[in-house]
């Protein structure tokens, strides 16, 4: 009897440390939920995926973090808010992701912030520039969003302030914006900082992301004398503007959002029209030669070449957090969100250095001062400058 206690006892040790030994060895499971399909945008979720595919490999190659390997699992939300917040509830609860990046659409990460906030799931967004989205649920509330992209806020900030130095230039102003919610929030940037300026819009028109002719809404900017137009829409849409342009040979000087970067407004803008927006960026064809290396690794991967901003948001942003986590030596939300607003050790990331990039009130690590300005030119988006942008600083940036 005494003898076949002691094996039981040995048995339920060895039992005991097998179980231990295999939950300590299991991956650490990170989501990506975001449209990879259905929009014009997916080629953006696309590649921040691949960026994400990249750096999970090399830290890997590394050892893991905390001992354990990182796993990517993903999800197409298709553009579609319902089935994005099933993707959110799917990866937390079933997959038990340690923490989710994405969403590719703004608008899919404000229909289910919510979720994370509850279930204390850090997110790191790498693609959806809108923005309200780290912004906290209530005042002072723990806010699990993070971000490792740009924001919409920074980019409007920029130009309206290159538009109030360029006054002897642009002495009329436009707004022009679609009527999706990315468009109508950065129309609301665009009014509140055009104020903040000192800027009156003489026009502001409005129209639906599948339009095709603008010339209605441009024919009352040319009437009102409007020799400058600030646009918010996604990339198909801004060629479809300019495009009208040209049908009533109407061209003011046009400032974008960022999403004329998309290869499916240089493919529907066409090589000369597509020449005619100024507008920001993190990143131009000018890379450095972290970048370069990076890109020479993943580039075959993108649907286009113009996608590649998103691939070093996608791998930074996989660094942060594991960053995070050796910091806590932990995967609980709470203690990674904690992390986050405090690391104290830079990270160096292929698109720049970390250094503190979060804090309690703020959870964006790019700001006005990490973009660039871009033009496309002969097919490629190279960096733009002018006698103006050299001039302007932080201080010229009110938000």
């Amino acid at each position: 009897m005494k003898l076949k206690r002691i094996c039981t006892g040995l048995m339920a040790t060895a039992a005991l440390t097998l179980m231990t030994t295999t939950v300590s060895a299991q991956d650490i499971k990170l989501g990506f939920n975001g449209d990879l399909s259905a929009s014009p945008s997916a080629q953006s979720g696309h590649a921040a995926v691949i960026g994400m595919e990249a750096a999970i490999a090399d830290i890997n190659a590394a050892g893991g973090v905390l001992g354990r390997k990182l796993l990517l699992v993903t999800r197409d939300d298709t553009s579609a808010p319902p089935k994005s917040i099933l993707n959110m509830s799917e990866l937390i609860d079933n997959e038990k992701v340690a923490a989710v990046f994405g969403p590719t659409n703004s608008g899919n990460a404000m229909a289910w912030k919510h979720i994370p906030n509850q279930k204390k799931v850090p997110v790191i967004g790498n693609v959806g520039s809108g923005t309200d989205i780290t912004k906290p649920m209530s005042p002072g509330a723990d806010n699990y969003m993070f971000r490792v992209s740009m924001v919409d806020r920074d980019q409007v900030a920029v130009l309206m302030a290159y538009v109030k130095k360029n006054a002897a230039s642009s002495k009329v102003i436009g707004l022009m914006a679609e009527t999706t919610g990315y468009g109508q929030g950065g129309l609301k940037d665009m009014q509140e900082i055009a104020q903040m300026q000192g800027i009156k819009p003489a026009a502001t028109e409005r129209f639906g992301v599948g339009d095709t002719d603008m010339t209605s809404q441009l024919s009352k900017m040319k009437a009102a004398g409007v020799d400058t137009v600030v646009v918010w829409a996604q990339g198909t849409p801004i060629a479809q503007l300019v495009r009208s342009m040209e049908k009533i040979n109407y061209f003011p000087l046009t400032l974008t959002s960022w999403a004329a970067d998309n290869i499916t407004f240089y493919d529907a803008a066409g090589s000369t029209l597509a020449e005619k927006p100024l507008f920001m960026r993190t990143v131009s064809e000018t890379r450095t030669p972290a970048q370069q290396k990076l890109f020479e690794r993943v580039g075959s991967k993108l649907k286009a070449p113009s996608s590649f901003s998103f691939a070093l948001h996608g791998y930074d942003s996989v660094l942060l957090y594991a960053e995070a986590v050796k910091q806590a030596k932990s995967i609980e939300g709470s203690a990674v969100r904690l992390a986050l607003e405090d690391l104290k050790i830079p990270v160096q990331g292929v698109l720049k250095t970390y250094n503190k990039p979060f804090s309690k009130a703020n959870h964006e690590a790019l700001t006005a001062k990490d973009l660039v300005w871009i033009r496309w030119k002969d097919g490629k988006l190279m960096p733009y400058t002018d006698a103006l942008i050299g001039t302007l600083t932080s201080a010229d940036f009110k938000q």
